[in-house]
């Protein structure tokens, strides 16, 4: 991270899977957050400075051998502390308290009651009332370090929030991040405004003065190349990279010939047309197209694609010359998944999306402005930069584009096909208001021909599977519940406008045990 910001919050992670979300909810309440592994942590907590720490669940227990600590630096800092699940019982330990293994643990659901007063409360719970929340805890508190009272109790847990008022640090065995927690954002917000005593006025107006600044100063008058793929991290990346230092910066727009309909046409038109973002354009259909022919394994598409995307791209790249810098729409996830507390190896970012091995092969440093965000978050950055909400907006998109939505062999008329039935579908689902309230949702062409009949004739077609989740992550989702009228109208159109389609269903499987993708 490079960020400079005069507030902002330290989180520990001991390796919970639902960190991030603590992040995220910091920075709802407009405070700049990070996550740094618990191994990390002491160089963290030097280089930003916080006014607060949040320390988060873990799988581990604390009374086993080896188990996550937090830095002793953090103790001493007399900065406010919150412990989460394994945070709270990890702090109680270090601080003189004592954690057991539980009988039986806490997990799921529950209602705690408030017993007395505490300023994470403020506004929020009143004494002696009882709010949902959510546990996943095995081991208990037994015995608590010098300072701290109970506030809060459940059935299961007779330490559900504890609060030493005096060195200001709190704990939830509950965990406030999660959505299942109704109240918990709001928690969370009490610590880091209230107690913390933050402002809260970390805006991505702030952020994007911040970012000019850092570009300007890293790039100086070196020049940048930029791989558009037609997403929105990548067209947000670049409209501010633009900003920062003009015509410095060359975008490379490589069109495998898999994108959705008239999507091509878009990137072109508002980079070349309306921002003036010096770009080339190398329409590489034929060269896709022809390398799938006879290519139906999911994974060797993938293979495919993103090693010739690579190699178009460095092709064009090296046309333009002179370039020192390759610009990359990384994400605060990405980053966050790559310095794991485990300390593993770091993800593996698709091909497509980040030009992977680029940097390497042709001796290129990294731009990656948009590496402290989330999703949301630049979707935000986009609209503050002006980026019309087409492209802000804009459903995911996988980089294999539509060859991953066509099972079995890719070819140009298939393409054209599904390109036709998906634009219907979007533009149904447009029209009765929904899109923004669908996380994705897109056409497959599936390798099945099925009998039709089209007015006297019979017909032999492809059946076109429609597919729509809500999510917030993509991790897991949930079908979107269209009404029978809504899927109905789409089918009638696909099977009367696309050529090629006789019968249309809707998949119904959710995230896990199904993908979103069908592959």
């Amino acid at each position: 991270m490079s960020i400079e910001t005069s507030e902002s919050i330290l989180i520990v992670d001991f390796g919970s899977q639902v960190t991030q979300l603590i992040a995220r909810r910091v920075r709802e309440a407009g405070v700049y957050s990070e996550i740094a592994p618990f191994t990390q942590a002491e160089a963290a907590f030097a280089r930003m400075k916080p006014k607060g720490i949040i320390l988060s669940g873990s799988p581990a227990s604390v009374p086993a051998d080896g188990s996550p600590r937090a830095p002793q630096v953090l103790f001493d800092s007399g900065l406010p502390i919150l412990g989460i699940c394994y945070g709270q019982q990890v702090m109680s330990q270090q601080l003189g308290g004592q954690v057991e293994p539980g009988d039986a643990g806490e997990f799921g659901r529950a209602f705690l009651t408030v017993t007395e007063p505490c300023v994470l409360f403020d506004g929020l719970w009143q004494v002696g009332e009882r709010h949902q929340v959510w546990m996943s805890h095995g081991d208990k508190v037994t015995e608590f370090a010098s300072g701290f009272r109970i506030v809060a109790v459940s059935d299961g847990a007779p330490f559900a929030v504890i609060a030493d008022d005096t060195r200001k640090y709190y704990g939830t065995q509950f965990h406030p991040e999660v959505v299942h927690t109704p109240d918990g954002g709001k928690l969370i917000a009490n610590f880091v405004r209230h107690v913390c005593g933050c402002r809260g006025d970390w805006t991505m107006a702030e952020f994007r003065k911040t970012k000019i600044a850092e570009i300007r100063e890293q790039v100086g008058d070196a020049r940048v190349i930029c791989g558009l793929s037609g997403g929105v991290d990548s067209a947000v990346a670049a409209v501010l990279i633009h900003e920062a230092i003009g015509d410095q910066l060359t975008c490379v727009f490589v069109d495998h010939g898999l994108m959705r309909l008239g999507e091509a046409e878009q990137v072109v038109g508002l980079f070349r047309n309306h921002y003036n973002i010096p770009l080339v354009h190398r329409d590489a259909s034929t060269l896709f197209l022809k390398g799938l022919e006879g290519v139906t394994d999911p994974e060797a598409k993938r293979k495919f694609i993103g090693k010739t995307f690579i190699d178009v791209f460095e092709e064009e790249a090296r046309q333009v010359g002179g370039a020192d810098f390759l610009a990359q729409g990384t994400l605060y996830p990405d980053v966050i998944e790559s310095v794991s507390f485990t300390g593993g190896p770091s993800v593996t970012i698709k091909s497509h999306h980040n030009v992977g091995g680029l940097p390497e092969r042709m001796n290129m440093k990294l731009v990656e402005p948009l590496r402290e965000l989330f999703k949301d978050e630049v979707r935000e950055l986009g609209r503050e930069l002006g980026l019309p909400d087409i492209f802000v907006g804009r459903h995911p998109f996988p980089g294999p584009g539509l060859a991953i939505r066509i099972p079995g062999e890719v070819t140009r008329e298939r393409c054209d096909i599904l390109r036709k039935a998906d634009a219907i579908y979007l533009d149904e689902i447009r029209k009765a208001g929904l899109y923004d309230a669908i996380w994705q949702a897109f056409a497959v062409l599936l390798p099945v021909r099925t009998v039709g009949v089209m007015g006297d004739f019979r017909t032999y077609d492809s059946v076109c599977a429609l597919r729509a989740v809500t999510s917030t992550d993509g991790m897991t989702a949930d079908i979107y519940p269209f009404d029978a009228g809504f899927l109905s109208r789409v089918a009638t159109r696909i099977v009367n406008e696309v050529k090629g389609i006789n019968r249309v269903v809707y998949d119904y499987t959710s995230k896990p045990p199904g993908t979103i993708e069908w592959e």
